[in-house]
């Protein structure tokens, strides 16, 4: 299996719905007139700031220098073997995506499905993360950081198997499945306000891919 996290743009404003949790808002000049608040000179976080639209988004970046705006936090689970979406999971934008990770094994778990192996880039290689999957016995084939070492966790007598080497092969197909669920699927700003309606969308979008998926796999009849 592979796992791997994006971020889905909530249906709100920044400029237009953000406001202090506690007391009024900040006064501004022509752009608070347009429903616009003028946070020149203020801090945003969540902890004090949050957006009447869409209450459940958070305040958050794609990277360094990227502008900051609305999102939820988008996971999927995909199964190595034929490229399709097993489980997916919306989060606040603020949900760790090893949270998220371990959150949907122990769906799996509950389903009595036990992954062998499972792939990740390397925003899973954290020590928590990594003593999580063998503790369930699970072989941890996550992307390594170059200079990040955990002997006995992750080393060399997992990264020399072939098995490693394929499922890092493999785990760049998940990549896909938030490509396809963004571009043609509406995640990419999604339109539904509330983590719960976000997360029916992510479902019905991914049943979606995975039929479309399936109809690739089938044989051709003459």
């Amino acid at each position: 299996f592979t796992v791997d996290g994006t971020l889905i743009e909530a249906w709100a404003s920044v400029p237009k719905s953000v406001h202090p949790k506690d007391g009024p808002p900040p006064e501004g000049g022509g752009r608070h007139d347009q429903g616009m608040v003028d946070f020149h000179g203020q801090r945003r976080k969540n902890d004090t700031h949050g957006s009447t639209t869409d209450p459940d988004s958070r305040m958050a970046r794609k990277g360094l220098g990227k502008e900051t705006r609305l999102y939820y936090g988008g996971h999927a689970f995909m199964e190595n073997r034929n490229g399709l979406c097993v489980d997916i999971l919306v989060t606040d934008a603020l949900t760790k995506e090893t949270t998220a990770a371990r959150e949907m094994l122990e769906r799996q778990r509950r389903k009595r499905v036990r992954p062998s192996t499972v792939g990740a880039d390397k925003g899973y290689h954290h020590r928590d993360f990594v003593e999580h999957l063998r503790e369930r016995r699970v072989a941890p084939h996550i992307a390594q950081i170059k200079g990040r070492k955990m002997p006995g966790l992750l080393d060399g007598r997992t990264t020399r198997h072939e098995g490693y080497k394929v499922s890092q092969r493999k785990r760049k197909r998940v990549e896909e499945i938030i490509g396809w669920m963004k571009a043609y699927g509406g995640l990419r700003r999604t339109m539904m306000r509330g983590i719960e309606r976000v997360q029916l969308h992510a479902h019905l979008v991914a049943a979606a891919y995975n039929l479309l998926r399936i109809s690739r796999l089938r044989p051709m009849t003459p």
